[in-house]
């Protein structure tokens, strides 16, 4: 099923939209050798497929709809363990029904705890993360969502993080 990331969009914005990503250069992408064997590493996972719990609040989809060229910069905390019975996807420009149906799609931590029994990484963190991905204006994901995330991820002492885009 194709996914229209431009539903909630007029023909102008939409135009707009396609011609500002086509012309991003793409950045320096930091490279930091690992310090430990991988089998010695926490690992966590960051979602952007906007994955909330049924016990905490939602992504704000409404406010998306509403100014398309805004996006819920906040994230929400996943516990390890976590299963499809216990959450929800908020996202407008994803299909929301296979992450639901198995959440390995979006956060695949039942996949790290794979490589972990195999001994390929050292163990789960105990917490998994989520944003809400296509964030068109990331001032704020990133002066205020990336640096919580960190402080939490540190708390927890995680060594690496994998990205996991919806």
């Amino acid at each position: 099923m194709a996914i229209d990331s431009y539903k909630y969009v007029d023909f102008a914005t939409r135009q707009i939209m396609k011609a500002w990503a086509s012309r991003q250069e793409p950045g320096v992408i930091p490279f930091t050798p690992l310090g430990k064997p991988l089998r010695e590493f926490t690992v966590a996972l960051l979602s952007s497929a906007g994955i909330a719990r049924n016990d905490d609040r939602p992504f704000d989809q409404e406010g998306e709809r509403r100014d398309p060229w805004w996006g819920d910069p906040s994230f929400r905390r996943i516990p390890f363990g976590t299963t499809e019975k216990d959450i929800r996807i908020y996202h407008l420009h994803i299909d929301p029904k296979f992450g639901e149906a198995d959440l390995d799609v979006v956060l695949p931590m039942r996949r790290l705890e794979e490589l972990a029994r195999e001994g390929i990484v050292g163990r789960p963190a105990p917490t998994h993360y989520s944003t809400m991905g296509y964030i068109l204006d990331p001032t704020e994901l990133v002066a205020k969502t990336a640096p919580a995330i960190v402080e939490c991820m540190q708390a927890e002492r995680v060594d690496a993080v994998v990205l996991v885009p919806a």
